[in-house]
């Protein structure tokens, strides 16, 4: 067989490979094999990245604004949505630490009660209330 005699164009290779991967991706769905997750609890709220700048550089910047704010929660910093606020999350670094929204003065005693053992998973968010003048 010579180089002349090609069976299968580049083209029809390509739409048929094409053609597999979205036939393939319809199946899966109709037959519920895709789980598609609705609770918004694991979910991540974005991905952020830190930018160091030093004194007299100059930054770039989008000058349109996230559709994000940041709010203290319990001595952390967390992202909330500004279209719904209940979808919020506590920004953590690579290790999943969280990162604090006060600095800590070194002199001073502990701000907040530390837990009692070190990495203690899932501890529960508590609100405190202000203190009303009744």
């Amino acid at each position: 067989m010579s180089q002349n005699e090609a069976r299968y164009t580049i083209r029809s290779l390509f739409v048929t490979a094409l053609a597999t991967i979205i036939g393939t991706v319809l199946v899966l769905e109709v037959s519920g094999r895709i789980n598609h997750s609705d609770n918004k609890d694991h979910v991540p709220v974005g991905d952020f990245q830190a930018v160091h700048i030093k004194p007299g550089e100059t930054f770039r910047m989008s000058p349109k604004a996230s559709e994000l704010h940041a709010v203290c929660e319990n001595g952390y910093l967390a992202v909330a949505a500004d279209v719904d606020p209940s979808f919020r999350g506590i920004l953590v670094d690579y290790k999943n630490r969280g990162v604090r929204c006060y600095r800590p003065s070194p002199t001073a005693p502990a701000a907040m009660p530390q837990p009692d053992a070190p990495g203690q998973p899932d501890m529960p968010v508590q609100r405190e209330e202000p203190a009303s003048d009744e």
